[in-house]
């Protein structure tokens, strides 16, 4: 067996599969953009085909780069949160697009659900709310609404993208693990079992849903490359970053700015329970043993920077937006509230929608960038004092993800969160933590302290911004989110 970990980190906009030695150094990567298609507005939909073409492709590539099948210890999986896959067990073939995380369809069925008095008790069992973005609500949609579904009947599977990655792999093996089980709104957060009275609630086909399994140990194999390579690590992709970035104690905290952005606090073996519309989630299991963590999450972060790029124009690259930013030296009074998909914690406002204001003839295409990157550090001020009330403040910050390569948006957080940042020398922990997590299950480390040394350096930023400009700048985004809240209510 050979030493190198291979990751298939599924995400949102594009998949690619990474390489890894045991000291965490990344070998080699392979990437590719995934097709977005919004049918409607709120709407948001992959093809799950082209996301397994593609992976499957990226994956290839990197068993070649190893060297062949037998270099290669274990694959790791870390994937896109709450899109859901609905297949033939026949055929392998998709029944239906994959309903992405992002999609709004359900609204109404939350809605319903809420007025009933459904949310206190989904909540007190899953540690989620009522929401459109979570699997449960878009199965439900699916199955009232996709007759091509109820008519598979035994055929149909559905499963999270770990789900079906693990199904083409291994051409059959249906199973999840928990962290992504605890995200579909189906899975008892104490029990870590599927659960009959939510599954009745959302009209889910129990039949249709895999095992739930642990997040390390060997699952099963696939044999497409050449040779037998087993598959020992699966975790959701904000569960995946938080152990790439070793929060592996209570009240290590870590926040990733990537598609959306979201902030995990490890809450401990015991069952966290939030009064402030934060999410109680499964971190990792392990040996059955689950341990827990509080999350905020927000929809909209790096997708910002790609709407103002390919929507508005208002850039040509990624790259512009911080020498745009640093090119004026304040916002000149513009907020930008991004509720491109509406709003999540702590706010959780479906028909919220995105907002700039505060513009006048001395408004510039730089003040709008620099409101939009501002507002990834307003969005996670709103999130600290959530968990601050809810008795889990951060006391430091671990970031990562593709928008903190920035390094004006790692200062702007410290500055207005007022803690220090700690950033990786290796920015991509989402795949790093799969990697520890596939390293764990194939024996090479005998737990994720030891995995941890895969982490590497960090960098640190201290907070520098005066105190009356940290607050003149929250009162005038408190009163733009006040505005998109008000308008969402009418």
């Amino acid at each position: 067996m050979g030493e190198k970990l291979l990751v298939i980190d599924e995400g949102t906009t594009s998949t690619r599969a990474m390489l890894f030695a045991p000291d965490g150094t990344p070998l080699a990567t392979q990437s590719a953009e995934l097709t977005q298609h919004y049918p409607a507005a709120g709407l948001v939909e992959h093809d799950a085909a082209e996301i397994w073409e593609k992976t499957l492709r990226c994956a290839a590539a990197m068993v070649e780069a190893a060297g062949g099948a037998d270099q290669i210890a274990a694959i790791g999986i870390t994937n896109q949160r709450e899109t859901i896959v609905f297949w033939d067990r026949t055929t392998g073939e998709p029944l239906a697009p994959a309903i992405v995380w992002q999609d709004r369809r359900s609204a109404a069925i939350c809605r319903d659900l809420k007025e009933a008095g459904e949310e206190p008790g989904v909540q007190a069992r899953t540690g989620l709310l009522l929401d459109p973005y979570f699997s449960g609500t878009k199965i439900a949609w699916a199955m009232a609404n996709w007759p091509q579904l109820r008519a598979a009947g035994d055929r149909l599977a559905i499963g999270t993208v770990e789900s079906w990655m693990v199904w083409k792999l291994t051409q059959g093996l249906h199973i999840t693990d928990a962290t992504n089980a605890s995200r579909t709104l189906l899975m008892g957060l104490g029990s870590g079992g599927w659960s009959d009275g939510l599954i009745d609630l959302f009209g889910a086909p129990r039949a249709a849903l895999p095992e739930i399994v642990d997040c390390a140990g060997r699952f099963g194999e696939t044999r497409l490359f050449g040779g037998s390579i087993p598959i020992c690590g699966m975790a959701g992709d904000q569960q995946a970053a938080t152990v790439g970035q070793a929060c592996l104690s209570p009240g290590d905290t870590k926040a990733t700015f990537g598609t959306g952005a979201f902030v995990l606090t490890n809450a401990g073996e015991r069952q966290p329970a939030s009064k402030n519309r934060l999410l109680s989630t499964v971190l990792w299991q392990l040996g059955g043993r689950r341990t827990y963590a509080i999350e905020g999450s927000v929809f909209v972060a790096g997708s910002v920077v790609k709407w103002l790029r390919d929507s508005l124009g208002l850039i040509t690259n990624a790259a512009e937006t911080e020498d745009l930013t640093r090119s004026v030296p304040d916002n000149g009074g513009v907020y930008f509230v991004p509720a491109l998909t509406g709003l999540g914690a702590p706010w959780w406002e479906p028909e919220a929608r995105g907002a700039i204001s505060g513009l006048s003839l001395a408004s510039t295409r730089a003040h709008v960038v620099r409101a939009a990157l501002e507002a990834m550090a307003h969005q996670s001020h709103d999130l600290k004092a959530a968990f601050a009330a809810d008795g889990a403040d951060w006391s430091s910050l671990r970031i990562d993800g593709g928008m903190v390569t920035n390094d004006w948006i790692a200062q702007d957080l410290a500055d207005m969160l007022d803690v220090t940042v700690e950033r990786p020398g290796f920015t991509e922990t989402t795949a790093l933590g799969a990697a520890m997590l596939a390293g764990v299950g194939c024996g090479m480390f005998a737990g994720l302290e030891d995995a941890a040394a895969m982490r590497g350096n960090i960098e640190t930023f201290a907070p520098r911004l005066q105190a009356g400009a940290r607050e003149a700048r929250l009162a005038g985004w408190a009163a733009a989110i006040h505005n998109v809240r008000g308008d969402a209510e009418r």
